[in-house]
């Protein structure tokens, strides 16, 4: 709401008064929406200090370090919920009751097998194809497959979408992983949880049952919670700005998902995991740090610090107790995770890196936890792009719910003139 007002004053013209509006958290913008009428935009590359939408969903303090869904603090609900419960907040709003719950995961759990001919779409692909670019192909041709609920005006088919969306991703996810492996695929069981039935489809074959790990299954629920949503970030606006077009869900999340591949923003767990193999040994970590230190090297550590989060990661919180007790339980030794213990240790202690507040981030972490699970880093992004599509969904949902205005951004045009043109071509 609009609480006071702000002036704009420009040389040799009259005032012009613009809005100032409150969030619920105190945050302060001005609504610059009339300037457009006057003559005048404003200039904001990569959209960093204009808000494009109004949101209920996720608030992000990155000075303090906080990250709420719904007004739930994120390290609450990694740590006392689950991803369904979690997705059910993202998408409606409140907590669930156990009846409303029950009523949700049944239907999410009833709802992720996919079309039997969808498996023919994966031989179109080159078995070393990027998961990422396979996953990208496969969701936006969801939209062949279940046309019976494409009408996003009609809220009874956006929850349809919604659901399909939901359920059915884990289960692209892994037959992405299998059929790189030239594995046949696994189909998924409806006994497990989401999280478990997701690692079961990985890495079960018809010739060995594979018994999921709780431990694993914790890990992997958490690391889907803490990647569920982040604001209006690259892939979300990504999401939101196809959606304002009209266009069908399964284009605007697989529009989200060819966002987040780049290694800017959901492949930087990716890009840490070839740190790790880069440096290779803790004996060379020194030479590195040195090299971190020196701002005439273009070396850079990844996985630490953030571009939102100007203290600790507040889900780093979390990953980094998640992905010691993975260690510990599978008791591992190697190289890398060596490194990436060592890096770790001297993140939290070096005077450097805690002054200028490189502290290790949710990717750092969620990078080994999956290496220690024995997923490939290929898959690393696949995983986050599954996690993510949740809210991808709710934002999508809400805007359409809230009324939906096609994206149009404005620029600051500096080529030519007008000019005449005469072809010299005889």
């Amino acid at each position: 709401m609009a609480d006071n007002k702000a002036m704009l004053n420009l040389d040799g013209e009259s005032p012009i008064e613009l809005d100032v509006l409150t969030g619920t958290m105190g945050e302060k913008e001005i609504d610059i929406r009339s300037l457009g009428s006057k003559g005048y935009f404003t200039f904001d590359p990569g959209f960093t200090s204009t808000a494009s939408c109004e949101s209920k969903i996720t608030f992000i303090d990155g000075d303090e370090g906080i990250l709420l869904h719904r007004g739930y603090p994120i390290d609450q609900l990694a740590l006392n919920s689950n991803f369904l419960e979690v997705c059910y907040i993202l998408l409606y709003g409140e907590k669930p009751s156990q009846e409303e719950y029950d009523k949700f995961t049944t239907i999410v759990t009833r709802h992720t097998m996919v079309h039997e001919q969808i498996t023919r779409l994966f031989h179109g692909f080159r078995r070393d194809s990027h998961p990422m670019a396979v996953l990208c192909g496969v969701t936006g041709a969801l939209a062949a497959f279940y046309h019976d609920s494409l009408d996003v005006n009609v809220e009874r088919h956006r929850e349809i979408a919604a659901f399909r969306l939901l359920s059915k991703m884990p289960t692209v996810a892994a037959m992405c992983y299998k059929y790189s492996l030239g594995q046949p695929f696994v189909y998924p069981r409806n006994t497990l949880s989401y999280a478990g039935n997701f690692l079961h489809m990985m890495f079960s074959t018809p010739c060995e049952e594979y018994v999921v790990n709780p431990v694993l299954e914790r890990a992997m629920d958490r690391i889907l919670i803490l990647h569920a949503d982040h604001e209006q970030n690259a892939s979300t606006s990504t999401v939101r700005t196809a959606g304002s077009s009209g266009a069908n869900p399964f284009a605007c999340i697989a529009a989200g998902i060819a966002s987040l591949w780049g290694p800017a923003h959901g492949g930087a767990n990716e890009a840490c995991l070839r740190m790790l193999e880069e440096i290779n040994s803790v004996e060379h970590i020194p030479a590195f740090i040195k090299r971190a230190k020196d701002k005439n090297d273009s070396f850079r550590l990844m996985g630490f610090g953030h571009r939102v989060y100007k203290n600790y990661d507040p889900r780093a919180t979390v990953m980094r107790e998640t992905c010691h007790e993975v260690l510990k339980e599978l008791n591992l030794s190697d190289d890398l995770l060596a490194v990436a213990m060592e890096l770790e240790h001297i993140a939290l202690h070096d005077p450097y890196f805690i002054e200028k507040k490189l502290y290790p981030n949710v990717d750092f972490y969620s990078g080994i936890i999956l290496k220690a699970m024995g997923i490939p880093s290929t898959m690393f992004t696949v995983i986050f792009a599954m996690a993510r599509t949740v809210g991808w969904i709710a934002h999508w949902k809400e805007m359409h719910d809230d009324g939906v205005k096609i994206a149009r951004p404005r620029q600051l045009y500096t080529g030519y003139q007008k000019r005449d043109f005469n072809s010299d071509i005889k």
